[in-house]
């Protein structure tokens, strides 16, 4: 960087307030709409006719928001250039009959969502977010973002085999967070009390997503505050990124060549096959519905997914001090060492030789440094929605991302300089 990355910690200051204020995916997504608004862009309805304007639109489904900038004069035929990331995390959904408890304890069922660790949920206070669908159909979020539930872990006295085995917990059995006391357990209890905190009558919520939240804010951490700590880094530090990154090239003096977009996707933790998944046809059909609205054919359709190349973003993982050996031995990222390249030969990435060639011009650009990640050849590799993108759309995709610790805890850990990085190279990645 021209100047110590240090000196841009306003990037990483509003991250912090944007990870606070996105407990659940329909909050990340409004967030990032509330924040494309004030750069110009408008919201567009799917079941709308659309045309083929120039500006910033958007569309939100659900937990999944694709936003894009068509510049001035843009033609039918000109490629897309595609940030991608996910809005989910791993955590704790509240299940359809959510009332229970036992032994004078008030509890709320839960289903374990993605692969969280669970030993990271114990002892936590915990809050409830996500969104409440009424009876005429419109939905409401809600945010109930104190102390409100907890998940208690088992004394030692209790199970002295911790020390010697482990801890081993039952996802059914002991994962299940107390709320309060009282022997009657009474059924529709969370909901109206929901219902009492969101303002809307009472009777009126006939179905719900929700989930489970520490409450816990985000905050630097180390002795020159070197670090930041908190949660839905993965892959909520990419969306915010991304939504940055749009919001720049959007309100630039300058046109960019190509047309950007954001797509954040939710169900990527579970493997993305919903309609709001990488792997549904939401991205697709936004991105065909503007070339149409724009008066172009097939052949120009084809002609922009051709020249279109997407940067799929991740969080991904920083070498370990205590655990070196769990990586690579000749590629150990480091945070606050900039964005990483992620590859894998057996197309868990997406990367290629052409898309490094890609990525490494938006770094030089940003002068952002960049580093480069690969598997140990004993550990299986984890995957993105790169591939997928890359399958279901035929389009070049690149798979990038941040390197943190503690991936799918419920407080991970990233450097403090990392998350401006990784924005300063998706803006120089959409400008090209």
């Amino acid at each position: 960087m021209t100047e110590p990355a240090r000196f841009h910690r306003g990037h990483t200051d509003d991250l912090m307030t944007f990870l606070a204020a996105s407990p659940s995916p329909y909050h990340a997504v409004a967030n990032a709409a509330e924040r494309l608004e004030k750069a110009g862009f408008r919201q567009v309805a799917e079941t709308d006719a659309w045309d083929g304007t120039s500006g910033g639109k958007y569309v939100l489904r659900g937990g999944a928001i694709v936003a894009w900038y068509v510049p001035e004069g843009a033609a039918p035929h000109t490629p897309f250039r595609i940030v991608g990331a996910h809005t989910d995390s791993p955590n704790l959904r509240v299940k359809p009959l959510p009332d229970s408890g036992a032994h004078g304890w008030r509890q709320v069922a839960v289903e374990i969502y993605g692969g969280p660790l669970l030993n990271s949920w114990l002892d936590r206070d915990l809050g409830i977010a996500g969104r409440l669908t009424l009876r005429d159909g419109s939905t409401r979020l809600v945010n109930v973002d104190r102390p409100l539930l907890r998940v208690p872990q088992l004394a030692i006295h209790l199970d002295r085999s911790v020390t010697a085995d482990g801890l081993k917990l039952d996802k059914q059995r002991h994962m299940q967070p107390v709320w309060g006391l009282g022997r009657d357990v009474r059924d529709g209890d969370l909901i109206a009390f929901l219902e009492e905190t969101a303002g809307i009558p009472a009777g009126e919520v006939t179905g719900w997503d929700l989930m489970t939240h520490s409450v816990e804010p985000p905050a630097y951490l180390g002795r020159d505050h070197e670090l930041l700590a908190g949660p839905r880094m993965d892959n909520l530090l990419s969306v915010h990124a991304g939504t940055a990154a749009l919001a720049a090239v959007a309100s630039s003096s300058s046109q960019p060549a190509s047309i950007p977009v954001l797509a954040a996707f939710d169900h990527e933790e579970n493997g993305s096959q919903s309609d709001t998944g990488a792997d549904g046809p939401l991205l697709g059909t936004v991105l065909e519905r503007s070339v149409f609205a724009r008066g172009g054919s097939f052949e120009d359709r084809a002609r922009a997914f051709a020249g279109t190349v997407c940067l799929s973003s991740d969080t991904g993982h920083a070498v370990h001090p205590n655990y070196a050996e769990r990586h690579d031995p000749t590629h150990h990222p480091r945070v606050n060492g900039g964005p990483i390249l992620k590859v894998n030969v057996n197309n868990r990435y997406a990367t290629d030789g052409s898309g490094r060639a890609e990525f490494t011009a938006a770094c030089e650009a940003a002068d952002v440094p960049f580093q480069s990640f690969v598997s140990n050849n004993s550990m299986p590799c984890g995957t993105t929605i790169g591939p997928i993108t890359a399958a279901r759309h035929g389009i070049k995709t690149v798979d990038i991302g941040v390197a943190i610790l503690s991936m799918h805890s419920v407080r991970e850990l990233c450097g403090a300089d990392d998350p401006f990085l990784l924005a300063g190279a998706l803006t120089a990645f959409l400008e090209r």
